[in-house]
């Protein structure tokens, strides 16, 4: 399996940004400025906690921030049902846009599961190797035995 090394490589990043890109298409035009804003906050936290918990460093941190994304899509699935009753969007819409939020919850819980399992403790706690203070002083001053140690 590959190393993933940057957020927007990861799958529920990119679905959560197709939610948040269709959720503020949808409701562009709204009036309701408190929902609009209630939704569009909700599904932005989507794949911003996607992203920052990546990019924190340890495994623990990187699950609490994607739980924390996971509980924002059942936001956006819960305020969905208020535009279904408030008759801001039809069924078609309601469906399609709740499907985009379960769907990035799936794959959330999925992912969190693989980071879960995973080895890695967290990239604040890689092991990173030192420089031999030695290897330069002999360099310098005793360059056939630095050429026995560093250069085979």
């Amino acid at each position: 399996m590959a190393t993933i090394s940057k957020f927007e490589d990861l799958v529920c990043f990119n679905k959560a940004r197709e939610l948040t890109k269709a959720i503020y298409q949808e409701f562009k035009d709204c009036k309701d400025y408190g929902f609009k804003d209630q939704i569009t906050r909700a599904s932005v936290s989507v794949l911003s906690n996607i992203a920052e918990g990546f990019e924190r460093g340890t495994k623990s941190e990187y699950l609490n921030y994607l739980y924390i994304a996971k509980g924002s899509a059942g936001e956006v699935r819960a305020q969905l049902y208020v535009a279904y009753d408030a008759e801001y969007v039809n069924m078609e819409k309601f469906k399609y846009l709740s499907g985009l939020a379960s769907e990035c919850s799936r794959l959330i819980q999925s992912f969190a599961e693989k980071v879960k399992k995973g080895m890695h403790a967290g990239t604040q706690f890689k092991k990173l190797e030192k420089d031999d203070p030695m290897k330069e002083v002999l360099r310098q001053q005793a360059p056939d035995v630095y050429k026995r140690f560093y250069e085979n």
